[in-house]
């Protein structure tokens, strides 16, 4: 004989197979909303969304980057950091077209390519010196250039 507590568990069984179609939509539906919001939301940044600031802070933090020894273990550190912020610059200014008009914009856009392109190409082989001095200069004209307004 089928006990009151199993009967119980019986309905409660037919219920949720009842209600499986409705349950899993609304799951589907939840996880829609919740990666939709948190697409939404500004990926947490290295940088404060003020032109200036930011782009002497990349200047300064790749500057570091470059001038850690290739034998110092901290170099993959600093060229991960450098890669980041290479990035987090690219994302949040690329798409600005007031800034495509500034010499400081196009020459920091340069430096960062170069540099980029070179962590890409050869992630373990040092920067050439040729590279490096260019990158400085790149980086002088662009502090030049921030000095100016332009």
């Amino acid at each position: 004989m089928i006990g009151s507590k199993d009967k119980v568990n019986f309905l409660l069984l037919r219920k949720l197979s009842s209600m499986r179609p409705y349950l899993s939509r609304l799951v589907a539906l939840l996880l829609v909303l919740v990666v939709g919001l948190m697409g939404c939301t500004e990926s947490p940044s290295t940088l404060s969304g003020n032109y200036r600031e930011d782009t002497l802070a990349v200047v300064t933090s790749l500057r570091n980057a470059i001038q850690v020894p290739d034998k110092d273990p901290s170099k993959a550190a600093a060229q991960s950091e450098a890669r980041l912020k290479i990035n987090d610059f690219a994302a949040r200014y690329r798409r600005d077209t007031a800034l495509g008009k500034l010499s400081s914009f196009t020459t920091m856009r340069t430096a960062l390519n170069s540099l980029a392109a070179h962590y890409s190409s050869y992630p373990n082989r040092p920067l050439p010196q040729k590279l490096k001095d260019r990158l400085e200069y790149e980086f002088k004209q662009v502090e030049a250039a921030l000095r100016r307004g332009t």
